[in-house]
Order: structure tokens, then sequence, then C-alpha cells
């Protein structure tokens, strides 16, 4: 993987506070807290995702909570259906 420069401003303002997260998350490196920033910020983005498509489910179903077994019989009747 090559690594490109990426430029960034930081408000004079905010610069106390990147340096003291960066200290205590990166060990001092801003390229590497960038790196694990985008990763957390990206699992709350798909939490997020995975959440509207729960709600959006729920919905769909009046609210009704399947069971396991109600659940793996609907997956292998979507299945059978597929096939034919």
């Amino acid at each position: 993987m090559a690594a490109k420069t990426v430029g960034i401003a930081v408000d004079d303002e905010l610069r106390p506070a990147l340096d003291e997260v960066v200290t205590h998350f990166a060990h001092g490196n801003r390229s590497e807290f960038l790196r694990l920033a985008v990763r957390e910020f990206q699992a709350r983005l798909r939490l997020e995702q995975l959440h509207a498509l729960r709600d959006t489910a729920r919905s769909e179903r009046d609210g009704r909570i399947y069971s396991p077994d109600e659940v793996t019989a609907l997956i292998e009747s979507a299945l059978t259906r597929d096939q034919s």
C-alpha cells in the first residue's frame, strides 16, 4: 500500500486538542491517528446503517420479533423460491 500525503487544515484553537488526542491514541503520530479516526467513524457509520436497517425491518414487520427458528424457516423458504 502506497501512502499519499493529504493536507488537512486545523484551526489554531483546535490544535491543542488535536495534539492531546494524537499523543494519547497514536503516540504522537498524526497519520496513525487519522487512520484510527477514520476506522472508528467508519465503524460508527456501519452501526448507524445497521440500526436503520433494523428499524426498517421492524416497521415492515409491525414490530414483530421472530424467533431464530422462524428466521431460519424464512431464509430456507426464500432460498427454495430462488432456486425454482
